[in-house]
């Protein structure tokens, strides 16, 4: 039996493969990747490695076996019918027996529309009939503390996002209740809404940002219709840019805001606080 993550050279699922390591022989880990030579690292630490791609349903013929684990990371093109390519995977973990598929989805409180995909691939797992768990994460630290050049930059914090608060965690937290599922018992056909312990505002981000760098840094509250023109000026695809920014008017709403402590619980440890995160980043 096996332990298979998808996307496993991605931001989450590097996180993850490190921590099984700590839990389960190496052995026992097999990593699915699209570039061989992104994971040499894994492999020689004696990592099992299966090139697939979502886009081609047959690189995941005979991939799993019966009696495997399974955690599904959700793709990131959006432009190429996410909820496809995660059928793609459900479908040969169906036809393998596998004893658990997990799936990195999107709080349930959510409505943006980032969580269609994956309200519709939830959808299709509970189809499936396989054991699940819908590991619903909520918003990653690193979604803003991976991108502080511009804001040490112009010395401001730009979001649509109001005096909405959000209970973000680190990806490593997420990775860790991931690998409580796929490493314990008694997870098969369960949710978890997943969020740190402690909400927080954009306001006081701006203002923990000012305390460790010792400058003034504001928060700058802006139009839904603004920041996706921001974002469209930086370079992103329109679509992508009014998803991000749809995300903010959620989180206006309080819809990022994840109470429940199931982060905290399946861990066993309290999340990573947000100044942590932003001490990381400072030091990169």
């Amino acid at each position: 039996m096996s332990i298979v993550v998808t996307g496993a050279t991605g931001h989450l699922g590097r996180h993850v493969v490190e921590q099984l390591l700590e839990k389960v022989p190496a052995e026992r880990i097999t990593a699915v990747v699209r570039d061989k030579e992104k994971a040499a690292g894994l492999a020689a630490r004696g990592v099992r490695l299966a090139v697939a791609d979502y886009n081609a349903p047959e690189t995941f013929d005979g991939l799993f076996s019966a009696g495997d684990r399974v955690l599904l990371i959700s793709g990131n093109e959006f432009d190429k019918g996410r909820v496809r390519q995660h059928q793609v995977v459900i479908d040969a973990a169906r036809a393998a027996g596998v004893a658990l598929l997990a799936y990195t989805s999107a709080p349930g409180s959510l409505r943006a529309a980032l969580a269609d995909d994956h309200r519709a691939t939830e959808e299709v797992l509970l189809a499936s009939g396989l054991p699940y768990s819908l590991l619903r994460n909520g918003w990653y630290h690193e979604n803003y503390t991976e991108n502080l050049a511009p804001v040490l930059e112009h010395g401001a914090v730009v979001q649509a996002a109001g005096d909405g608060r959000i209970s973000s965690a680190s990806r490593a937290d997420y990775a860790a209740a991931a690998v409580a599922v796929l490493t314990g018992e008694g997870h098969e056909n369960t949710t978890y809404e997943l969020g740190g312990d402690v909400a927080w505002g954009f306001a006081e981000y701006a203002a923990e940002l000012s305390r460790q760098t010792g400058r003034e840094i504001v928060y700058n509250p802006v139009s839904v219709e603004a920041l996706t023109g921001i974002l469209t000026g930086a370079g992103l695809p329109a679509p992508l840019a009014a998803i991000l920014a749809g995300v903010d008017a959620s989180i206006e709403k309080g819809e990022l805001a994840v109470s429940s402590g199931d982060l905290s619980r399946l861990t066993g440890r309290p999340t990573t606080p947000l100044a942590d995160a932003v001490a990381a980043a400072l030091k990169d």
